[in-house]
């Protein structure tokens, strides 16, 4: 069973639908007694660092995530805020994260925009696998996401970083560090691309 985590900061309608289309077996869910039954974990978010951080504290999620992510280590995806949250801290509000990859999050930074970038960062943009793993192989097609950001994550090692995107400068776009992974993308709005990556994650030990 795989939760999708209910914190009120996530798109967890279109996240349950994707996974029902390939097959899983998953729910929304804020209940720890759900959580705890859990094979997989969802971590959804769009919006504030701060604000979500908070509001998993309101929740009192952290404990119990803590427990199957740290201790249990059973498969976490973070995804956009999500991702963010798996980190030490953001220059969001100078919040702190989870603290669960090492690294931080930080708003990007475009020292001579000559081609006008925005920010956020919005729409469709190609993942450029830095290793090989599960889920991105570095001999495969070009892969193409979905995205909507303004802050984007550095990892303190380079070995956690799995894929990077190019938006003024290449940015980490996936993570992975054990059981723990990340992506800045929104696999459940990315099409066939998110399809796979999620029937990848639900294969996934």
């Amino acid at each position: 069973m795989v939760i999708i985590i209910d914190y009120g900061m996530g798109n967890v309608g279109s996240i349950f639908n994707m996974l029902k289309k390939i097959g899983a077996d998953c729910m929304i869910s804020s209940k720890p007694d759900d959580i705890v039954q859990a094979t997989k974990i969802i971590l959804p978010g769009v919006g504030l660092f701060g604000t979500g951080m908070e509001r998993l504290r309101e929740l009192n999620l952290i404990p119990i995530l803590e427990q199957r992510a740290l201790a249990d280590k059973i498969p976490v995806l973070g995804i956009c805020l999500g991702m963010q949250l798996l980190t030490e801290k953001s220059e969001e509000g100078n919040a702190d994260g989870l603290g669960w990859i090492k690294g931080e999050t930080i708003r990007f930074r475009f020292s001579n925009n000559s081609n006008n970038l925005k920010i956020p960062h919005m729409g469709w943009n190609e993942v450029s696998p830095k290793q090989d793993s599960v889920f991105f192989n570095t001999s495969q097609e070009k892969q193409r996401f979905y995205f909507l950001h303004s802050y984007h994550v550095v990892c303190q090692d380079q070995d956690d970083a799995l894929t990077e995107t190019n938006h003024g400068y290449p940015f980490i776009s996936a993570i992975k560090h054990n059981n723990l992974l990340g992506v800045q993308f929104h696999p459940e709005k990315s099409h066939k691309f998110g399809m796979e990556f999620f029937k990848k994650f639900m294969e996934c030990i």
